[in-house]
Protein backbone atom coordinates (compact mmCIF):
# COMPACT_ATOMS: atom_id res chain seq x y z
CA UNK A 1 0.00 0.00 0.00
CA UNK A 2 2.84 2.44 0.89
CA UNK A 3 4.65 1.42 -2.32
CA UNK A 4 0.72 2.69 -4.77
CA UNK A 5 0.79 5.45 -2.58
CA UNK A 6 4.42 6.78 -2.95
CA UNK A 7 4.29 6.06 -6.81
CA UNK A 8 1.13 7.81 -7.53
CA UNK A 9 2.71 10.82 -5.60
CA UNK A 10 5.87 10.86 -7.40
CA UNK A 11 4.36 11.03 -10.74
CA UNK A 12 1.67 13.78 -9.54
CA UNK A 13 5.11 15.73 -8.42
CA UNK A 14 6.31 14.85 -11.77
CA UNK A 15 3.31 16.39 -13.71
CA UNK A 16 3.51 19.64 -11.30
CA UNK A 17 7.06 20.53 -11.80
CA UNK A 18 7.20 19.39 -15.99
CA UNK A 19 4.53 22.68 -15.84
CA UNK A 20 5.96 25.67 -16.92
CA UNK A 21 5.33 28.81 -15.12
CA UNK A 22 6.87 32.17 -15.90
CA UNK A 23 9.43 33.71 -13.43
CA UNK A 24 10.52 37.47 -13.82
CA UNK A 25 11.80 36.82 -17.32
CA UNK A 26 9.20 34.95 -19.57
CA UNK A 27 10.95 32.33 -21.94
CA UNK A 28 9.92 31.90 -25.57
CA UNK A 29 10.23 29.09 -27.52
CA UNK A 30 9.37 28.14 -31.74
CA UNK A 31 6.27 27.33 -32.09
CA UNK A 32 7.53 23.93 -33.81
CA UNK A 33 8.55 23.33 -30.38
CA UNK A 34 4.91 23.17 -29.05
CA UNK A 35 3.39 21.77 -31.77
CA UNK A 36 2.30 25.04 -33.71
CA UNK A 37 3.75 26.51 -37.28
CA UNK A 38 6.16 29.56 -37.46
CA UNK A 39 4.61 30.39 -40.98
CA UNK A 40 1.28 30.20 -39.64
CA UNK A 41 1.96 32.11 -36.31
CA UNK A 42 3.43 35.24 -38.15
CA UNK A 43 0.75 35.07 -40.55
CA UNK A 44 -1.54 35.35 -38.05
CA UNK A 45 0.39 38.30 -35.71
CA UNK A 46 0.30 39.71 -38.99
CA UNK A 47 -3.31 39.95 -39.38
CA UNK A 48 -3.36 41.02 -36.28
CA UNK A 49 -1.47 44.03 -36.77
CA UNK A 50 -3.03 45.26 -40.30
CA UNK A 51 -6.39 44.96 -38.40
CA UNK A 52 -5.78 47.52 -36.10
CA UNK A 53 -8.85 49.23 -34.25
CA UNK A 54 -10.12 52.69 -35.68
CA UNK A 55 -10.34 54.33 -32.15
CA UNK A 56 -8.72 57.59 -31.59
CA UNK A 57 -5.41 57.59 -30.69
CA UNK A 58 -6.96 60.27 -28.30
CA UNK A 59 -9.06 57.91 -26.04
CA UNK A 60 -10.84 60.88 -24.79
CA UNK A 61 -12.25 61.54 -28.10
CA UNK A 62 -12.76 58.11 -28.96
CA UNK A 63 -14.90 58.10 -25.25
CA UNK A 64 -17.19 61.32 -26.08
CA UNK A 65 -17.76 59.60 -29.59
CA UNK A 66 -18.99 56.32 -28.40
CA UNK A 67 -20.85 57.65 -25.06
CA UNK A 68 -21.32 61.32 -25.04
CA UNK A 69 -24.51 61.70 -25.97
CA UNK A 70 -25.36 59.62 -22.93
CA UNK A 71 -27.44 62.08 -20.75
CA UNK A 72 -25.30 64.39 -18.49
CA UNK A 73 -22.33 62.35 -19.55
CA UNK A 74 -18.49 63.64 -18.74
CA UNK A 75 -15.34 61.92 -18.14
CA UNK A 76 -14.74 61.44 -14.20
CA UNK A 77 -11.46 59.88 -14.15
CA UNK A 78 -8.10 59.18 -15.60
CA UNK A 79 -7.41 58.25 -19.39
CA UNK A 80 -4.03 58.00 -21.61
CA UNK A 81 -3.49 57.97 -25.43
CA UNK A 82 -3.55 54.81 -26.64
CA UNK A 83 -0.28 52.96 -27.94
CA UNK A 84 -0.03 50.93 -30.99
CA UNK A 85 -1.18 47.57 -31.50
CA UNK A 86 0.90 44.46 -29.43
CA UNK A 87 -0.28 41.46 -28.11
CA UNK A 88 1.77 37.70 -27.29
CA UNK A 89 0.42 34.43 -27.91
CA UNK A 90 1.28 31.73 -25.41
CA UNK A 91 1.25 28.12 -25.46
CA UNK A 92 2.16 25.73 -22.66
CA UNK A 93 3.17 28.28 -20.87
CA UNK A 94 5.50 29.97 -23.08
CA UNK A 95 5.53 33.13 -25.64
CA UNK A 96 4.96 31.99 -29.06
CA UNK A 97 4.45 34.99 -30.95
CA UNK A 98 4.29 38.41 -29.94
CA UNK A 99 4.37 42.12 -31.33
CA UNK A 100 4.03 45.54 -30.64
CA UNK A 101 5.62 47.24 -27.27
CA UNK A 102 3.82 43.97 -24.75
CA UNK A 103 5.13 46.45 -21.83
CA UNK A 104 3.73 49.38 -22.57
CA UNK A 105 1.03 50.06 -20.12
CA UNK A 106 -2.47 51.22 -21.97
CA UNK A 107 -6.55 51.67 -20.28
CA UNK A 108 -7.75 48.35 -21.03
CA UNK A 109 -11.74 49.80 -20.32
CA UNK A 110 -13.68 46.37 -19.66
CA UNK A 111 -11.49 43.86 -19.41
CA UNK A 112 -11.02 45.71 -15.75
CA UNK A 113 -14.55 43.79 -15.38
CA UNK A 114 -12.74 40.35 -15.48
CA UNK A 115 -10.40 42.01 -12.98
CA UNK A 116 -13.45 43.14 -10.40
CA UNK A 117 -14.99 39.48 -11.07
CA UNK A 118 -11.45 38.01 -9.58
CA UNK A 119 -11.87 40.44 -6.64
CA UNK A 120 -15.30 38.93 -5.74
CA UNK A 121 -14.35 35.76 -6.50
CA UNK A 122 -11.31 36.36 -3.12
CA UNK A 123 -14.22 37.16 -1.59
CA UNK A 124 -16.31 33.90 -2.25
CA UNK A 125 -13.38 31.71 -1.38
CA UNK A 126 -12.63 33.74 1.62
CA UNK A 127 -16.21 33.35 2.48
CA UNK A 128 -16.59 36.89 3.23
CA UNK A 129 -19.61 37.03 0.57
CA UNK A 130 -22.28 34.21 -0.22
CA UNK A 131 -23.40 34.74 -4.10
CA UNK A 132 -27.12 34.23 -3.19
CA UNK A 133 -27.43 36.11 -0.39
CA UNK A 134 -29.05 39.60 -0.71
CA UNK A 135 -26.85 42.77 -1.03
CA UNK A 136 -28.49 44.96 2.03
CA UNK A 137 -27.56 42.40 4.02
CA UNK A 138 -23.81 43.20 3.62
CA UNK A 139 -24.51 47.12 2.76
CA UNK A 140 -26.46 49.29 4.79
CA UNK A 141 -26.29 53.00 3.33
CA UNK A 142 -29.70 52.82 1.58
CA UNK A 143 -28.75 51.69 -1.68
CA UNK A 144 -30.31 48.04 -1.51
CA UNK A 145 -32.80 49.28 1.17
CA UNK A 146 -35.92 50.07 -0.88
CA UNK A 147 -38.47 46.89 -1.90
CA UNK A 148 -36.97 46.64 -5.45
CA UNK A 149 -33.47 46.79 -4.47
CA UNK A 150 -33.36 44.93 -1.70
CA UNK A 151 -34.02 41.77 -3.36
CA UNK A 152 -30.80 41.60 -5.43
CA UNK A 153 -28.04 39.18 -4.69
CA UNK A 154 -24.25 39.20 -5.46
CA UNK A 155 -24.80 36.93 -8.27
CA UNK A 156 -27.07 39.23 -10.06
CA UNK A 157 -24.29 42.30 -9.87
CA UNK A 158 -21.69 39.95 -11.30
CA UNK A 159 -24.02 38.54 -14.09
CA UNK A 160 -25.51 41.98 -15.04
CA UNK A 161 -29.14 41.22 -14.57
CA UNK A 162 -29.69 43.10 -11.00
CA UNK A 163 -31.65 46.14 -12.66
CA UNK A 164 -30.40 48.05 -9.55
CA UNK A 165 -31.84 51.45 -9.90
CA UNK A 166 -30.56 54.78 -7.77
CA UNK A 167 -27.64 57.47 -8.54
CA UNK A 168 -23.74 56.14 -7.97
CA UNK A 169 -20.67 59.40 -7.96
CA UNK A 170 -23.06 61.26 -9.53
CA UNK A 171 -24.51 59.07 -12.55
CA UNK A 172 -27.82 57.32 -12.49
CA UNK A 173 -28.34 53.62 -13.84
CA UNK A 174 -30.33 54.79 -16.38
CA UNK A 175 -28.09 57.20 -17.90
CA UNK A 176 -25.80 54.19 -18.96
CA UNK A 177 -26.35 53.42 -22.27
CA UNK A 178 -30.03 54.48 -22.11
CA UNK A 179 -32.25 53.51 -24.95
CA UNK A 180 -32.35 55.22 -28.07
CA UNK A 181 -35.71 55.59 -29.28
CA UNK A 182 -36.58 57.24 -25.67
CA UNK A 183 -36.44 60.56 -24.14
CA UNK A 184 -35.01 61.38 -20.42
CA UNK A 185 -38.42 61.32 -18.87
CA UNK A 186 -39.41 58.23 -20.59
CA UNK A 187 -36.50 56.50 -19.66
CA UNK A 188 -36.72 57.57 -15.74
CA UNK A 189 -40.40 56.07 -15.88
CA UNK A 190 -39.19 53.13 -17.28
CA UNK A 191 -40.46 49.70 -16.15
CA UNK A 192 -37.86 47.76 -14.28
CA UNK A 193 -37.23 44.45 -14.29
CA UNK A 194 -37.19 42.34 -11.31
CA UNK A 195 -33.18 41.69 -10.10
CA UNK A 196 -32.57 38.95 -12.18
CA UNK A 197 -34.55 38.39 -14.74
CA UNK A 198 -32.83 41.06 -17.92
CA UNK A 199 -29.73 41.36 -18.91
CA UNK A 200 -28.18 44.97 -19.23
CA UNK A 201 -24.41 45.69 -19.52
CA UNK A 202 -24.40 48.70 -17.37
CA UNK A 203 -20.96 50.23 -15.69
CA UNK A 204 -22.62 52.33 -13.03
CA UNK A 205 -24.13 48.80 -11.98
CA UNK A 206 -20.78 47.52 -12.42
CA UNK A 207 -19.76 49.88 -10.51
CA UNK A 208 -21.75 49.37 -7.81
CA UNK A 209 -20.29 45.78 -7.19
CA UNK A 210 -17.11 47.20 -6.91
CA UNK A 211 -17.82 50.11 -4.59
CA UNK A 212 -19.81 46.78 -2.47
CA UNK A 213 -16.56 44.97 -2.60
CA UNK A 214 -14.72 47.72 -1.21
CA UNK A 215 -16.94 48.12 1.85
CA UNK A 216 -16.76 44.22 2.34
CA UNK A 217 -13.37 44.37 2.37
CA UNK A 218 -12.75 47.64 4.31
CA UNK A 219 -9.32 47.99 1.56
CA UNK A 220 -8.60 49.25 -1.49
CA UNK A 221 -9.13 46.96 -3.75
CA UNK A 222 -6.30 47.34 -6.19
CA UNK A 223 -4.96 46.41 -2.60
CA UNK A 224 -6.69 42.94 -2.37
CA UNK A 225 -6.03 42.12 -6.38
CA UNK A 226 -2.07 42.92 -6.07
CA UNK A 227 -1.44 41.12 -2.51
CA UNK A 228 -4.09 37.97 -3.66
CA UNK A 229 -2.97 37.41 -7.45
CA UNK A 230 -0.91 40.31 -8.80
CA UNK A 231 1.91 39.96 -6.52
CA UNK A 232 2.07 35.73 -6.31
CA UNK A 233 2.05 35.69 -10.37
CA UNK A 234 4.73 37.98 -10.93
CA UNK A 235 3.36 40.96 -12.73
CA UNK A 236 4.99 43.87 -12.63
CA UNK A 237 4.79 47.12 -10.41
CA UNK A 238 3.70 49.31 -13.73
CA UNK A 239 -0.42 48.49 -13.32
CA UNK A 240 -2.91 50.90 -11.92
CA UNK A 241 -6.44 50.53 -11.09
CA UNK A 242 -8.10 53.96 -11.02
CA UNK A 243 -12.01 55.30 -10.15
CA UNK A 244 -12.99 58.39 -10.51
CA UNK A 245 -12.23 62.06 -9.24
CA UNK A 246 -16.01 62.02 -6.87
CA UNK A 247 -15.23 58.22 -6.10
CA UNK A 248 -13.83 58.62 -2.95
CA UNK A 249 -15.21 56.65 0.13
CA UNK A 250 -15.16 57.05 3.87
CA UNK A 251 -14.37 53.44 5.18
CA UNK A 252 -13.80 53.15 9.29
CA UNK A 253 -12.57 56.39 9.15
CA UNK A 254 -9.98 56.12 5.97
CA UNK A 255 -10.45 57.91 2.51
CA UNK A 256 -10.61 55.24 0.14
CA UNK A 257 -10.90 55.32 -3.97
CA UNK A 258 -13.85 52.96 -4.87
CA UNK A 259 -12.03 52.18 -8.30
CA UNK A 260 -14.67 51.41 -11.33
CA UNK A 261 -15.18 48.49 -13.52
CA UNK A 262 -14.42 50.46 -16.76
CA UNK A 263 -13.43 52.87 -18.90
CA UNK A 264 -16.30 54.13 -19.81
CA UNK A 265 -16.22 57.50 -17.51
CA UNK A 266 -12.31 57.46 -17.67
CA UNK A 267 -10.83 54.95 -14.86
CA UNK A 268 -10.36 51.50 -15.15
CA UNK A 269 -7.45 49.27 -14.91
CA UNK A 270 -4.35 50.68 -16.45
CA UNK A 271 -1.91 47.86 -17.56
CA UNK A 272 0.43 46.08 -19.93
CA UNK A 273 0.17 43.04 -22.16
CA UNK A 274 2.23 40.93 -20.12
CA UNK A 275 0.68 41.39 -17.26
CA UNK A 276 -2.69 40.72 -18.36
CA UNK A 277 -1.32 37.29 -20.67
CA UNK A 278 -0.13 36.30 -16.83
CA UNK A 279 -3.82 37.22 -15.35
CA UNK A 280 -5.05 34.72 -18.40
CA UNK A 281 -2.66 31.72 -17.74
CA UNK A 282 -4.12 31.44 -14.01
CA UNK A 283 -7.00 31.31 -15.09
CA UNK A 284 -5.74 28.83 -18.08
CA UNK A 285 -4.69 26.68 -15.20
CA UNK A 286 -7.71 26.55 -12.93
CA UNK A 287 -6.23 29.60 -10.80
CA UNK A 288 -3.46 27.52 -10.16
CA UNK A 289 0.41 29.34 -10.15
CA UNK A 290 3.37 27.15 -9.39
CA UNK A 291 1.93 25.13 -7.30
CA UNK A 292 -0.45 27.37 -5.12
CA UNK A 293 -4.21 27.32 -5.62
CA UNK A 294 -5.26 31.43 -6.27
CA UNK A 295 -8.48 31.26 -6.86
CA UNK A 296 -10.69 28.41 -6.28
CA UNK A 297 -11.42 26.02 -9.33
CA UNK A 298 -15.39 26.32 -8.04
CA UNK A 299 -15.13 29.98 -8.44
CA UNK A 300 -13.99 29.38 -12.34
CA UNK A 301 -16.76 27.25 -12.65
CA UNK A 302 -19.00 30.11 -11.73
CA UNK A 303 -17.01 32.44 -14.36
CA UNK A 304 -17.37 30.49 -16.86
CA UNK A 305 -21.07 29.17 -16.42
CA UNK A 306 -24.32 30.62 -19.07
CA UNK A 307 -25.75 33.19 -17.37
CA UNK A 308 -29.60 32.81 -17.34
CA UNK A 309 -30.53 36.21 -19.08
CA UNK A 310 -27.35 35.85 -21.52
CA UNK A 311 -25.72 32.25 -22.19
CA UNK A 312 -22.94 34.56 -23.70
CA UNK A 313 -22.24 35.85 -20.01
CA UNK A 314 -20.48 34.43 -16.92
CA UNK A 315 -19.51 36.43 -14.05
CA UNK A 316 -18.16 39.68 -15.81
CA UNK A 317 -16.10 36.64 -18.47
CA UNK A 318 -17.86 36.84 -22.13
CA UNK A 319 -18.36 33.27 -23.36
CA UNK A 320 -18.02 31.57 -26.84
CA UNK A 321 -21.57 30.19 -26.62
CA UNK A 322 -25.12 30.95 -28.15
CA UNK A 323 -25.85 33.12 -31.12
CA UNK A 324 -23.24 35.58 -30.08
CA UNK A 325 -20.39 33.04 -30.39
CA UNK A 326 -17.35 33.09 -33.09
CA UNK A 327 -18.29 30.29 -35.98
CA UNK A 328 -16.15 27.59 -36.05
CA UNK A 329 -14.55 27.94 -32.79
CA UNK A 330 -14.36 26.06 -29.53
CA UNK A 331 -17.43 26.92 -27.07
CA UNK A 332 -14.84 26.07 -24.08
CA UNK A 333 -13.44 29.73 -24.98
CA UNK A 334 -13.66 32.31 -22.71
CA UNK A 335 -12.35 36.00 -22.65
CA UNK A 336 -12.48 39.41 -21.15
CA UNK A 337 -12.99 42.08 -23.84
CA UNK A 338 -12.78 45.83 -23.58
CA UNK A 339 -13.76 49.09 -25.95
CA UNK A 340 -11.29 49.79 -28.51
CA UNK A 341 -10.18 46.10 -29.92
CA UNK A 342 -8.68 44.93 -25.81
CA UNK A 343 -8.61 41.35 -25.31
CA UNK A 344 -7.88 38.13 -22.86
CA UNK A 345 -8.64 34.91 -24.38
CA UNK A 346 -8.44 31.62 -23.16
CA UNK A 347 -8.47 28.68 -25.17
CA UNK A 348 -8.36 25.22 -22.57
CA UNK A 349 -8.85 22.91 -25.42
CA UNK A 350 -5.31 23.90 -26.91
CA UNK A 351 -4.02 25.42 -23.62
CA UNK A 352 -3.83 28.52 -25.22
CA UNK A 353 -3.87 32.17 -24.02
CA UNK A 354 -3.68 35.19 -26.71
CA UNK A 355 -3.99 38.84 -25.44
CA UNK A 356 -4.20 41.18 -28.17
CA UNK A 357 -4.44 45.03 -27.67
CA UNK A 358 -5.97 47.95 -30.44
CA UNK A 359 -7.33 45.04 -32.78
CA UNK A 360 -10.55 45.32 -35.20
CA UNK A 361 -12.96 43.52 -32.97
CA UNK A 362 -14.78 42.54 -35.87
CA UNK A 363 -11.57 40.40 -36.93
CA UNK A 364 -10.69 38.95 -33.21
CA UNK A 365 -12.57 35.42 -34.26
CA UNK A 366 -10.82 35.18 -37.26
CA UNK A 367 -7.38 36.17 -35.89
CA UNK A 368 -8.00 33.01 -33.43
CA UNK A 369 -8.79 31.12 -36.01
CA UNK A 370 -5.54 31.39 -37.57
CA UNK A 371 -4.16 30.93 -34.21
CA UNK A 372 -5.37 27.86 -33.80
CA UNK A 373 -5.35 26.73 -37.16
CA UNK A 374 -1.02 27.13 -36.77
CA UNK A 375 -1.22 24.05 -34.99
CA UNK A 376 0.85 20.94 -36.67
Amino acid sequence: MKRVFLFLFISYSSISQNTYYPNKIWSEKSPESQGLISEKIESAIKFAIENENSVEKDLRISIYKAFGKEPGFNIKGPTKMRGEPNGLIIKNGYIIGKWGDTKRVDMTFSVTKSYLSTVAGIAFDKKLIEIDNYVKNYIWDGKFDDPHNSKIKWHHLLNQSSEWSGELFGTYDWADRPPKNLNIEEIKKRKLFEPGQNYKYNDVRVNLLSYSLLNVFRKPLPEVLKNKIMGPIGASTTWRWYGYNDSMVIIDGLNIQSVSGGGHFGGGLFINSEDHARFGLLFLRDGIWNGERLISSDWIKRVTKPSKNNPSYGYMWWLNKDKRKWEGLPETIYYASGFGGNYIIIIPDNNIVIVARWINSNKIGDFIKKVIEAHQ
